[in-house]
């Protein structure tokens, strides 16, 4: 439904906005704030023909304010106050001008060469304008949308932004209840390794897929479909917890059901955590398959104790998670999984309208030789059919080819059926959505403002939450909610901080804990704080390359503390607006320990190989076992053969001992870094 500003309605009834305001509250019970305020169409349209209509007043108008004022002033007895006629009319007609005031239709970036010729202002003023506002920027450069409207107050000109509204939003359908029908569940298994996943899937596929169609379903398209009793269900091969939260990441829920595969003789492992932080942040239903029940030592009480600890109960335990003892490698149990699934399909009410456009999900892609760009696409609603164009991300094509789960060309797809097809442009990243459009054309058109739209967006600043910036973006209502991600080097200290950071909970912000674990920081952490909008907290162990790396790309952030207390200080004195960080670490190497030696009047020698970076004599060193860190100290002397050495850099041999430490061994990583002092930039 289309809306009018209250000064545009004012306008044209030739009403000031505050006579305007007091009679939608008067005549319509409407409250408006001030002359930008909004009111729907429907509603101005009744007030014109009301007013044309003379069945409500429209009150005093500008001019009949004016003469009145005109009157009282003339009226008056006090020359030093009295006012001309012709002064009185200036500025009759100049708060006619300011009840109109000129109005400019921004995009969410523009030029500012552009602006000045909307607002009809010299690129100099412009220039001189921003500099005020702490802006340094050329005619040629682009400002955001913000930085324009401060501008533009400036000049008395009201900025309104132009909502970049996906062309796609006027395709989207809202189906009738009547038009949806009953669609295939969508499961992925997940589990720590070695715990039985593959073989949980392989016995699946055996039992419930033809062994014409099983060769190399796997490999061909990353999902497949298995009948029981009639019912279908649609499995995800490729999602590990990286997969799932990476799409979650990119907003593609594509996964209905979560089978968690736990091992009966191992119980919950560190990648089982994971998986359960992963599925709770995604609020996905969960079936947990116990495997391998047919092993020694197997104890399913002993695994449905352990679950309770991470708030899953099993349904004879009188909780609601459904929990099925399995063996995968002989085959018990199999059938009572799937019927889990449908009953949880069932309670989910899952369904879809197949009589639409398609649009659903990139599984996986690849770039292939023969063929090019390959993609599986997962149909969530509609039917995809060949010779339809779509819209994948900020690619397009036009189908050429459909292939099942099986390889065997297809014509059509509906709802929660895996495809893969051949035509696009370009190959699109895994958790994009497509979308069926009407022709190539309009699929090339919306991806080419896609991509715009997106370069724009990257032009704008970062909102990944950090906390140097935590309290301005409380104070601006950007963040309700602190998701914080801790790993540590016992469990004790994640229950601990954990405990710690929920109790700093206020009115304003609420911390939560999305997942805690003993070990390294993983990429598969930073992946799933991006996800989740989540801050990353290590006590007593390190982030690894890839996570460095990841952190980085996605804009994550990573404290690392020593002392408990430090951490919890920080987030504390974050959400007060207290922080001063005052020193920043800089990693300069990495060292791995090959062999040690053992000298009586030296100590222990470290036979090194610099892995990255540079190891700088006398700097700073940590030593790291198993992504633990152990020992915190300073380097005493480094030698490359038998000269001593200022550095030594990435892809050479060194030979270093360390200050007060003589317990290194073979395996070990030697950390080098300095602590510089930086200028406060925030807060």
């Amino acid at each position: 439904m289309s809306k009018v500003k209250v000064y545009e309605l004012a306008k044209e009834l030739n009403l000031s906005s505050a006579d305007l305001i007091e009679l939608l509250k008067k005549e319509f019970n409407v409250v408006a704030k001030n002359h930008m305020s909004v009111i729907e169409d429907e509603d101005a349209e009744l007030i014109k023909e009301l007013i044309s209509e003379g069945t409500i007043s429209s009150e005093k108008t500008i001019v009949d304010e004016y003469e009145d004022m005109l009157a009282e002033e003339v009226n008056k007895g006090n020359k030093k106050k009295k006012k001309t006629r012709k002064q009185l009319e200036a500025e009759a007609a100049a708060a006619a001008a300011a009840n109109s005031l000129e109005v400019v239709e921004i995009n969410e970036t523009i030029m500012v060469k552009d602006l000045a010729e909307k607002i009809n202002k010299s690129s100099a003023e412009l220039i001189k304008e921003l500099m005020f506002c702490g802006v340094m920027a050329g005619m040629n450069q682009e400002i955001d949308f913000e930085t324009a409207k401060k501008v533009c107050e400036k000049f008395e000109i009201i900025a309104e932004k132009i909502e970049q509204n996906d062309e796609l939003d006027d395709l989207i359908i809202e189906d009738s209840e009547e038009s949806l029908e009953k669609r295939p569940p969508i499961v992925a298994v997940m589990g720590h390794v070695d715990h039985g996943k593959t073989s949980l899937l392989d016995a699946i596929r055996k039992e419930k897929v033809t062994e014409s169609e099983a060769g190399g379903i796997t490999q061909h398209i990353g999902a497949y479909t298995v009948t029981l009793n009639g019912e279908d269900i649609t499995f995800l091969d490729t999602p590990g917890h990286e997969a799932f939260t990476s799409m979650r990441a990119r907003g593609a829920q594509i996964t209905d059901i979560v089978i968690l595969v736990v091992a009966a003789d191992d119980g919950i492992m560190p990648q089982t955590k994971e998986a359960i932080s992963h599925c709770k942040a995604a609020d996905v239903p969960m079936i947990v398959a116990i495997n391998k029940i047919d092993k020694e030592g197997a104890n399913i009480d002993r695994v449905k104790q352990e679950l309770t600890e991470y708030g899953l109960v099993a349904e004879d335990w009188g909780g609601d998670t459904i929990c099925v003892p399995v063996s995968a490698k002989k085959g018990i149990g199999i059938e009572n999984v799937l019927e889990m699934v449908i009953l949880t399909a069932e309670m989910l009410e899952l369904k879809a309208n197949p009589n639409r456009n398609a649009n659903g999900t990139v599984i996986e892609a690849k770039l292939d030789k023969g063929r090019g760009p390959v993609a599986s696409l997962l149909v969530q609603t509609g039917t995809l059919s060949v010779g339809d164009s779509i819209l994948v991300g900020t690619t397009y094509g036009r189908i050429r080819a459909m292939f099942d789960d099986t390889g065997k060309k297809i014509k059509t797809a509906g709802p929660s059926i895996p495809v893969e097809v051949l035509g696009l442009s370009e190959v699109p990243a895994a958790g994009d959505r497509f979308n069926q459009v009407e022709d190539e054309k309009t699929a090339r058109n919306m991806a080419e403002k896609r991509k715009e739209k997106l370069k724009n967006e990257s032009f704008s600043s970062s909102h990944r939450v950090s906390l140097e910036g935590l309290y301005n973006q409380i104070k601006e209502g950007t963040v309700k909610e602190l998701s914080i991600i801790v790993k540590a080097d016992v469990q004790g200290s994640v229950e601990a901080i954990k405990q710690s950071l929920e109790k700093l909970s206020t009115d304003d912000v609420k911390v939560r804990v999305i997942h805690g674990a003993v070990g390294a920081i993983t990429e598969t952490d930073i992946t799933l704080a991006s996800a989740s909008n989540a801050i990353v907290i290590g006590f007593n162990v390190r982030p690894d390359g890839n996570a460095v790396a990841a952190s980085e790309r996605d804009g994550v952030e990573i404290k690392t503390y020593r002392i408990i207390y430090d951490a919890i200080e920080d987030v504390k004195s974050a959400m007060i607006g207290m922080l001063e960080p005052e020193y920043k670490e800089v990693v300069l190497g990495t060292a791995e320990v090959r062999e040690t030696y053992k000298i009586s009047s030296v100590g222990t020698i470290a036979g090194c190989y610099v892995t990255e970076g540079k190891i700088v004599r006398n700097s700073d060193v940590r030593v790291i076992r198993d992504g633990i860190v152990i020992f915190e100290t300073t380097l005493s002397s480094l030698k490359r053969f038998k000269d001593d050495v200022k550095e030594v850099k990435s892809g050479y041999e060194c030979g270093l001992s360390l200050d007060k430490f003589n317990d290194m061994k073979a395996g070990d990583l030697i950390e080098a870094y300095t602590v510089e002092a930086i200028e406060r930039k925030e807060l």
